[in-house]
């Protein structure tokens, strides 16, 4: 590889870090947003679900713009869009403005994310390919502990008083670097034969997702008025039109190809997913605001919790690398139990503690939630997309994805029924403890079912299998 081909490595992998990390900056920084803008609940939710939504919808069609006009031209207008926002994001004036920005930046991350990998694939061949996967690799590891740790360091840094903004800021360098960098040593690739793109599908789609979790998110607020659940049932009817107007469009360039959902392992693996999300979105979000409200942490020290639960999945993680695939659906299922009798005991301690809990003291459960966590995902995708046929692979991993934010916004949503409906956005601290011991056992519940949707994976490995 020569000095031009590592650094646009190097402008792929900054971008897909500045994605990474701001998925999980916000956490520790939320009840620092809170205090300095008069933020309520509903703004603290809308924070990831405006974010999260927006790529849910859009990778897709993300991911075919660049096939259509080009890669690296998508990717540097999704930079442009993500940079912009981020601007934005640190000058916000009020809660509203900030939601409004958090949601372009969702925006940029649906037109950049899908023409990273799709990049990679194109311009690295051979032994090259194999090379840029390790660092791609170690780039997803580092920002799960990079994101948490900036928001926490940066907020509590106060730098020239602007408290929690600069968490935004630094992304505006980064972003003009992948911009100016990227147009100068990214080649430009497309997809001669590429479909076009499925604008009704499109239009339904984002507003079945909107009408549904919109009510879930305002609804307790509201006290759950006769217009929520009108919404939801809107949202259920036209979830139903998108599923008859993709029937009609299988052959002819659909956004959803059905056909993949006739495998078990393939659906399986996708509501396997949708339950990962779901009780990703609910606990972290839960967690963060427990630790500072409820155990009265510094933002820093929150985000030294969040580096031990890193470190627990990075150690379930390398247990699944080593194990070669040999144990099958077997192994993730392991890591739903050991996540599970984990967050038991977490909230066992929880419960006995109550305001002297330290962070030496939760280390244990916590990194074993976090060694859980990690022997589920890999294998969880691993083995939902192995038997897809290979014209169907781009379609099924932007499926795959999409799910994951789709059960992050979604969970962020149920934060409203299960903790902010007890504590009302309050910082007071035994309200906070006892509402997240309530997520918890909702945690434990979605767990369970992930636990039980892995069945639908194989028993063996594929090497293995009939």
């Amino acid at each position: 590889m020569g000095l031009a081909a590592w650094i646009a490595l190097l402008v792929l992998l900054g971008a897909e870090l500045m994605d990474m990390i701001d998925q999980s900056v916000v956490l520790t920084a939320l009840p620092a947003i809170q205090e300095s803008t008069g933020a309520g609940p509903d703004t603290v939710q809308w924070l990831t679900t405006g974010y999260s939504l927006p790529i849910a919808v859009g990778l897709i069609t993300g991911g075919r713009l660049g096939d259509l006009y080009g890669r690296r031209r998508i990717l540097l207008i999704g930079t442009v869009v993500f940079t912009t926002a981020s601007l934005l994001c640190g000058l916000a004036p009020g809660p509203g403005t900030l939601i409004a920005a958090r949601a372009l930046q969702g925006v940029g991350v649906a037109l950049m994310i899908p023409q990273i990998l799709a990049t990679l694939h194109v311009a690295f061949e051979g032994q090259n390919r194999s090379k840029v996967f390790g660092p791609y690799g170690a780039v997803m590891s580092l920002a799960n502990v990079l994101g948490p740790v900036m928001g926490g360091l940066l907020t509590e840094a106060d730098l020239f008083g602007l408290s929690w903004r600069p968490i935004f800021l630094v992304n505006v360098p980064v972003g003009l670097a992948v911009i100016l960098l990227g147009r100068r040593f990214i080649p430009e690739s497309t997809v001669k034969k590429a479909d076009r793109l499925d604008l009704t599908g499109m239009l339904l789609s984002a507003l079945a997702i909107v009408l549904i979790i919109f009510p879930l998110t305002e609804g307790h607020l509201h006290q759950w008025p006769l217009w929520c659940f009108v919404l939801l049932a809107a949202g259920l009817l036209v979830l139903g039109a998108f599923l008859r107007h993709q029937k009609r469009k299988q052959g002819n360039a659909p956004l959803v190809p059905l056909s993949l959902f006739r495998g078990r392992r393939f659906s399986g693996g996708m509501a396997a997913q949708l339950m990962h999300g779901l009780l990703c979105g609910l606990f972290f979000m839960t967690w963060t605001l427990y630790l500072q409200h409820g155990q009265g942490m510094s933002p820093f020290h929150a985000a030294l919790a969040f580096v031990l639960l890193s470190v627990g999945e990075l150690g379930g993680a390398t247990v699944v690398a080593r194990s070669g695939g040999r144990f099958a659906r077997r192994l993730p299922q392991a890591g739903a139990l050991i996540t599970l009798a984990s967050m038991a005991a977490y909230g066992l301690q929880i419960e006995a503690g109550r305001a002297d809990l330290t962070l030496v003291a939760m280390a244990a459960p916590v990194m074993l939630i976090g060694f859980g966590l990690g022997m589920v995902g890999g294998p969880l995708a691993d083995m939902s997309l192995a038997r897809v046929a290979h014209e169907d692979a781009w379609s099924a991993s932007g499926l795959f994805n999409t799910v994951m934010h789709l059960g992050i916004a979604l969970g962020t949503a149920l934060t409203a029924l299960v903790f902010f409906a007890a504590t009302g956005g309050s910082p007071d601290a035994a309200l906070n403890r006892d509402a997240f011991i309530t997520v918890l056992w909702w945690v434990g519940g979605l767990l369970a079912l992930l636990w039980a949707l892995l069945f639908c994976l194989p028993k063996e490995a594929d090497n293995q299998a009939d």
